[in-house]
């Protein structure tokens, strides 16, 4: 008996990893619920894209030297992506202090921030950028259309 195979689209699986090293990441949500939101905002960032990901959750302190070290700016961010080589897709570092900070000045709720912050870093590993209107436009469509899928608002505007 022969079998057709038919012409189906396999999306790539996604390993994604979840540490938290510093911070007070504990305070805001259970690890369970960061190991299982971050790795549903990665996946749908990601799109069916294959690769592991590391999401590393630090501090202020880890994030300022790092951003020190690899773009040269002694300064806080709230987060970082490094791109990996091969079937690795990437690392991306969020800070607890910057991202609890802004997400207060911005009258957004922690977990929103945190998940606008963690799509925005998988789309820099796909190789998104925001360095040109255009780009920025076309990376902000895709960051508000992946958050409204999980119910979060717009996170570019900002409550007054």
């Amino acid at each position: 008996m022969s079998m057709r195979r038919k012409n189906v689209a396999v999306k790539a699986r996604a390993e994604i990893t979840v540490m938290r090293i510093a911070g007070g990441w504990s305070k805001s949500m259970t690890v369970a619920d960061y190991n299982r939101n971050i790795k549903a905002w990665c996946k749908a960032a990601l799109a069916g894209e294959g690769g592991s990901v590391s999401v590393v959750l630090a501090d202020d302190a880890v994030l300022r030297e790092m951003n020190h070290t690899f773009r040269g700016k002694d300064k806080h961010t709230n987060v970082l992506s490094f791109s990996g080589e091969g079937d690795e897709r990437g690392d991306i570092v969020l800070s607890y202090e910057t991202v609890k900070r802004e997400a207060k000045a911005q009258g957004k709720t922690f977990e929103s921030h945190v998940a606008h912050l963690v799509v925005h870093g998988c789309l820099h590993l796909l190789g998104h950028d925001h360095e040109g209107e255009k780009e920025a436009k076309r990376m902000e469509a895709l960051e508000t259309k992946i958050l409204a899928g999980f119910g979060f608002p717009d996170p570019y505007i900002v409550a007054a």
